[in-house]
Parts: C-alpha cells; sequence; structure tokens
C-alpha cells in the first residue's frame, strides 16, 4: 500500500529543530521533502560533529528520508530557482524572521502568487505579531519564559530540559496543522499559512500550572525531580543507581503502603489524596528513600513493577543504546554512511500506522546532493545548472 503522503512534494527551508522535524515527519509518512541549504550547509547540519565529514547527529535524524539541495538566497539569480521550485509543490517549511522571509519572497502572499493552493508553515520563536515578533529565540529561551526553567532544577538555580522539547513539540503542532490542511485542500481547493511558534508551544505545555497560580494564587518553587501534585513521585537511589517512581491516585498510594508495610499511612489524613500527599511530600519521600536504599535497582523495580507501581531506572545513554525494549521495537536502526566507517543510529518516526510498512531510513542527503537532480525536475536543462553553479546560486 501506498504511503499516506506519497505524491506530495515539500520544501524544507528549515533550520535547527522545529522546521526539519515537521519536514522529517512528513518524509517519514512517505512525502518527497527537499531540504534547502546555503551552499556551505546550514548552521545546524555541523552541530555536535559526529562524522569525518563533520555533520551531527541532529541534522543526521531530522534530515534522514530527505533529498537536499544547496540555494543561496542571497543571489540574484535565486528568485527563478525558489519560483519553481514552489509551482512544483505542495508544501513550503519556513523558520525565518518574518521581515526576513518577506525580503526572500518566502511570505505567503508571495508564494501564493507562484502557486494559489500553497501550504506555508512559518515557524518562529515567537509569533507574527506582538512586541516580540522580530526578535529570535531557541528551545531555552521559550522554556525561560514561559515559566518551565523556573519550576524546574533545585532551589540553587534554575534548569532547562535536556531535550529541547519545545521545538519538539513546535514541529508536532506544525506536522498537524500540515495535515489538516492539505485534507482541507482535498475538499476546497484552497491552501493556507500555517503558524506554529516556541513560546505558544511551551505555554500549552505550561498551562496546568499557570492555570493553578491564576485560579488560587499557588506559589509554587523548584523542588528537584518531586512532583508538586502527588507522592511518591520523585528520584530515589538504590544501591547501585537512581529510579524514578511516580505514584498517583488513592489505589496506586495504597498498594504502595502496603509494598512499604506501612498499611497505616492509607487513613493518614496527611495523605487523604494526590494534592494532600503532594505537600506532605516529604515524609513520604523519607520512607521511599530508606526502602530504596537497602536494595539494587533491579531488586527496587522488581517489587515495584509487582506492586504496579510505574518506575523506571535512570540510564547513562549507554544503557539506552543497549534497553531490550528499544532494541525489540526497534527504536533505532544503525544507518551506514558514505565514506564513513562506523553506523550512526537514527530515530524512526515515534509514530506506526497498521497500514504503512515501516523502510529502512535512507540517510541525511549529503551537502548538495541531489541539486542538479531536483533543478532538473523543475526544468533546468544541464547548461542552466552550469551557469547556475558558476555564479554561486547552487
Amino acid at each position: 500500500m501506498a504511503a499516506p503522503l506519497e505524491g506530495i512534494r515539500v520544501i524544507d527551508f528549515g533550520r535547527y529543530i522545529a522546521a526539519p522535524y515537521c519536514g522529517m515527519l512528513l518524509a517519514d509518512l512517505g512525502a518527497d521533502v527537499i531540504r534547502v541549504e546555503r551552499r556551505e550547509g546550514g548552521e545546524d547540519r555541523f552541530v555536535g560533529p559526529c562524522t569525518s565529514r563533520g555533520e551531527g547527529g541532529l541534522f543526521l535524524n531530522l534530515n534522514r528520508n530527505k533529498r537536499g539541495m544547496t540555494l543561496n538566497l542571497g543571489q540574484p539569480g535565486t528568485a527563478d530557482v525558489v519560483q519553481r521550485l514552489v509551482a512544483d509543490a505542495d508544501v513550503v517549511i519556513v523558520n525565518l524572521p518574518f521581515r526576513a522571509m518577506k525580503k526572500l519572497g518566502l511570505d505567503y502572499d508571495s508564494l501564493k502568487k507562484i502557486k494559489d493552493n500553497i501550504i506555508l508553515v512559518m515557524a518562529s520563536a515567537f509569533g507574527a505579531d506582538g512586541p516580540y515578533a522580530d526578535r529570535v529565540g531557541f528551545d531555552g529561551v521559550a522554556q525561560a519564559m514561559s515559566g518551565a526553567m523556573h519550576l524546574s532544577g533545585f532551589a540553587e538555580a534554575p534548569v532547562r530540559s535536556a531535550a529541547p522539547f519545545v521545538d519538539y513539540g513546535t514541529a508536532l503542532h506544525a506536522a498537524s496543522g500540515v495535515l489538516a490542511a492539505l485534507f482541507q485542500r482535498e475538499r476546497t481547493g484552497r491552501g493556507q499559512p500555517i503558524e506554529v511558534s516556541l513560546l505558544e508551544t511551551s505555554i500549552t505545555y505550561m498551562l496546568p500550572l499557570l492555570a493553578e497560580h491564576a485560579a488560587t494564587d499557588t506559589r509554587r518553587e523548584r523542588q528537584g525531580n518531586t512532583s508538586f501534585f502527588a507522592a511518591p513521585a520523585d528520584t530515589y537511589e538504590t544501591r547501585d543507581g537512581w529510579i524514578i517512581v511516580a505514584t498517583v491516585g488513592n489505589w496506586m498510594f495504597s498498594r504502595w503502603a502496603k509494598l512499604m508495610d506501612r498499611t497505616e499511612l492509607i487513613d493518614d489524613p496527611r495523605f487523604k489524596d494526590d494534592d494532600s500527599r503532594g505537600v506532605n511530600s516529604g515524609a513520604i519521600n523519607e520512607i521511599m528513600a530508606a526502602w530504596c536504599a537497602e536494595r539494587t535497582r533491579a531488586e527496587a523495580m522488581a517489587r515495584l513493577e509487582e506492586a504496579r507501581i510505574p518506575c523506571g531506572p535512570v540510564q547513562n545513554l549507554d544503557e539506552v543504546l543497549d534497553d531490550p525494549q528499544v532494541r525489540q521495537r526497534g527504536l533505532l536502526e544503525e544507518i551506514a554512511l558514505d565514506g564513513e566507517d562506523r553506523t550512526v543510529p537514527l530515530a524512526h518516526m515515534p509514530l506506526r500506522l497498521g497500514e504503512l510498512t515501516r523502510k529502512s531510513l535512507r540517510p541525511a542527503p549529503r551537502l548538495g546532493e541531489h541539486t542538479e537532480e531536483i533543478l532538473q525536475e523543475i526544468g533546468f536543462a544541464a547548461a542552466d545548472v552550469a551557469r547556475l553553479r558558476e555564479e554561486e546560486v547552487v
């Protein structure tokens, strides 16, 4: 069976994470996604280098299953290339400041003149209007400005998440928007712009705590890994490593109390519900920490799992790569890269469709790997391509 987006062409002018990950998801669903980079390579290609060419894991994963071409958007001859690319496309993805988008002719009004039913994804830090519209920003900035960093970490200092969840969440929103826009275009024949921003994603993710604060004037402060809303829900040190435990609801708390051989805690008014247990988590965590300290990580987890209490090991990166669930489910695929004597693990799309056969991943394109192929597809003759190279357009 054909992939859901087979026949859809996407032009990906993205950089870093939010836009490229959106393009990656569409590529995994069968779209022909063309990643457009500067002639010298995009900034994100070389973040955290892990190949002999200096390419990083970020680029290699977010751009697998795509084709790649170079294009110097600052050169005079660029407009013709962009016009032909857009005329042959269904979706364009851009994450540039809005002024730069307009200057380069990548804004919705400009693209609509080329193809009236085009779908444009615009990813930014703060959105198209408002006092921050012209500012630039990354994932950490959005984490900080949403309150997430203020409530993450321990008392001494705020901490950002090592995983850039705001970037990835914004990309997921963008990909959902593309699927909805394609579906609507099938019914109406019209394209549309799709706008996503890092700040809107991070505000959405922080909404439970923002709502609580606004409605009740609750003043939360950083408390490390300890949950605000339940207990025991924290990280605990065992004899040979750390585990995380999340106990939510009275039924689960009762099972935990029985496991601890502390059934009197079930009827203790301090622990009558999740909120009360969150407020009085210190007493509960003291019991849990002492119990864990007497056991190995495997022993503690085995007992907790037997009691049906969610838990997991705090794993280092070697343990993640060797995790039996990761291996059994095929979450990672070792990819051989041209000219490399080692493989690189890349992540499959974390979505499984029953009628979509999972195929082996194609490596991210080498810099400009498909430039000539793509230009010829959109009508440039070999002599034209040679001229564009001479003029340093591609």
